[in-house]
């Protein structure tokens, strides 16, 4: 499996208020995870750092043999870092209301486990297509599943960067939790919406499929949204599974 990640300040934002690392453990499985910190001058940055890095560093003393011990493990660690999160809060008055979304992935040779709250995605691309497997925890998102508004219109609402779930600012942090196969060919990208508010689902899949080495196609797709005008943070990471690569 290869991979890589790039993370960019953007064009408009004085701070980066993303976080990105990919981490492994005592059986040399490997976790990689997303934040993008919510709260401005309230501490997103701490946030989204506190996520990467606490998950991280307890994934390393891990031994993790099947998916399901990984959906458990997750399930724990993700209810903990949300609690460690509004402790941190309430605890410094200049990080009250901080908050992070979080997509995160787990991946075996056949199997990758992927949680994530708010609006960072994770999309596969199989086939030469593109597919999200995550779903926006997000209002407008809401709205495209009551029928209010189209998938077109959403990307251009003013209210698109409202989200409704993310890390530290409830007691109740409802993540989703899926595990989806893995097969020669794939390609996994996760992202914040700095790339995804930005660059369209088609871009993005022309440049995955594309002759560049992941590295590459990370940072085209880091241009493309600067290009694009850098409104946010942007951040990507990418995990490719060569077509002949043995299970």
């Amino acid at each position: 499996m290869e991979v890589a990640y790039r993370t960019s300040i953007g064009k408009q934002r004085v701070d980066n208020e993303d976080y990105v690392d990919v981490f492994t453990n005592q059986a040399k499985q490997h976790l990689a995870i997303i934040a993008d910190g919510i709260g401005g001058n309230q501490g997103g940055d701490v946030a989204s750092a506190m996520a990467v890095s606490h998950l991280g560093h307890e994934f390393q003393q891990t031994t993790l043999p099947t998916p399901a011990a990984a959906r458990q493990w997750i399930t724990t660690e993700i209810t903990a870092e949300n609690q460690s999160i509004i402790d941190k809060s309430n605890q410094f008055a200049d990080l009250n209301g901080m908050g992070t979304t979080l997509v995160a992935a787990l991946y075996y040779d056949e199997e990758v486990v992927i949680a994530n709250i708010g609006d960072s995605r994770a999309y596969l691309l199989r086939d030469n297509l593109l597919r999200q497997l995550t779903e926006d925890h997000s209002l407008v998102n809401e709205l495209v599943k009551r029928g209010e508004i189209s998938r077109q219109a959403a990307r251009h609402h003013p209210q698109k960067n409202v989200i409704i779930r993310s890390l530290g600012i409830s007691d109740d942090a409802r993540f989703d939790l899926n595990t989806y196969p893995l097969v020669g060919g794939d390609q996994l990208l996760l992202c914040t919406d700095g790339l995804t508010n930005m660059v369209d689902d088609d871009r993005i899949q022309e440049v995955l499929l594309s002759d560049r080495t992941v590295t590459e196609k990370c940072d085209r797709l880091v241009e493309l949204a600067n290009d694009a005008g850098g409104l946010d943070n942007i951040t990507v990471l990418l995990l490719a599974k060569s077509a002949g690569e043995v299970s």
